[in-house]
């Protein structure tokens, strides 16, 4: 019996790593005009590396959602591997040229990665592949569901985390855009840990098994109600709680050196936030 547990979960490993392979070729396959050994190895590109990182934990939680939760055998296991491993690399690769056109769409993100290794877009990049891929985890992950719901459900988080990308930028005092075009990693990091934040209640809000398309989207509906409004909070308590007596916007904006410490801060108030709703919600 122990043998056979372990064969099964060595049949499962190789599944994922199959997958996985599959999917960093796809990310290579969508830049093949990027010299990728030459930006990482020669020109030590960090923006790069932090874009590339986020794309392969993003394509983990994709795989993870396909895996988790309870088996159905050892062969319908093996197809679920295959069909949603499959849909969602191409959710995750759709999601990247939607999040680049869309939550940083007032620049190049290709002249700010490469000619600029503008690490405060690479950030970005990093938060948007990573928050698409818990988005794809809830979005697959579940019985009851078939590849219509995965598409609803990824489509649906999609749409909103475009839509948190326009939000932060009304509850900061700042353009971040054009302070992140400016080469400011202070900024990035703040924007990236509210994306990330939402990624995480996006992948809670959609990763339970369905049951009918009115309370499943409820559901959803309330966890991203929660999100809207923490935003702001987590913001305020960074200001006045962990950062007492000086202004966050200031910190990351109106000093000669950004203050990066102050954006750290900044997002871990935005992702620690998101768990804290995920447990108690």
């Amino acid at each position: 019996m122990l043998l056979d547990q372990i064969i099964t979960s060595i049949i499962y490993l190789f599944s994922c790593f199959g997958i996985f392979i599959f999917g960093h070729f796809a990310f290579r396959f969508c830049r093949k005009d990027y010299n990728l050994n030459e930006e990482l190895i020669e020109k030590d590109n960090a923006a790069l590396a932090l874009t590339m990182a986020g794309y392969y934990l993003g394509l983990i939680f994709c795989i993870g959602g396909v895996i988790d939760g309870p088996s159905a055998g050892l062969v319908q296991d093996l197809k679920d591997i295959l069909i949603y491993g499959f849909l969602s690399i191409i959710f995750l690769n759709v999601s990247a040229v939607i999040n680049d056109r869309f939550i940083l769409s007032k620049f190049q993100i290709k002249k700010e990665i490469l000619e600029d290794q503008n690490c405060g877009t690479g950030v970005v990049e990093f938060a948007v592949f990573t928050a698409s891929g818990l988005n794809i985890f809830g979005a697959v992950y579940g019985h009851g569901g078939n590849v219509l719901t995965a598409i609803v459900f990824w489509a649906v988080g999609q749409l909103v985390l475009i839509a948190i990308g326009k939000y932060y930028n009304l509850i900061v005092q700042y353009d971040v855009h054009e302070q992140i075009e400016k080469d400011n990693v202070a900024v990035g990091v703040g924007f990236a840990g509210a994306i990330l934040a939402m990624g995480n209640l996006l992948r809670v809000a959609s990763a339970d098994d369905f049951v009918s398309w009115e309370i499943n989207l409820g559901e959803f509906a309330v966890f991203l109600l929660v999100g809207i409004i923490i935003l702001p909070v987590a913001r305020s308590l960074t200001d006045k709680v962990l950062l007492p007596g000086r202004s966050l916007a200031a910190e990351l904006v109106d000093q000669e050196k950004p203050n990066i410490g102050a954006a750290y801060l900044e997002a871990c108030s935005y992702i620690g936030s998101s768990f804290l709703i995920s447990w108690c919600v």
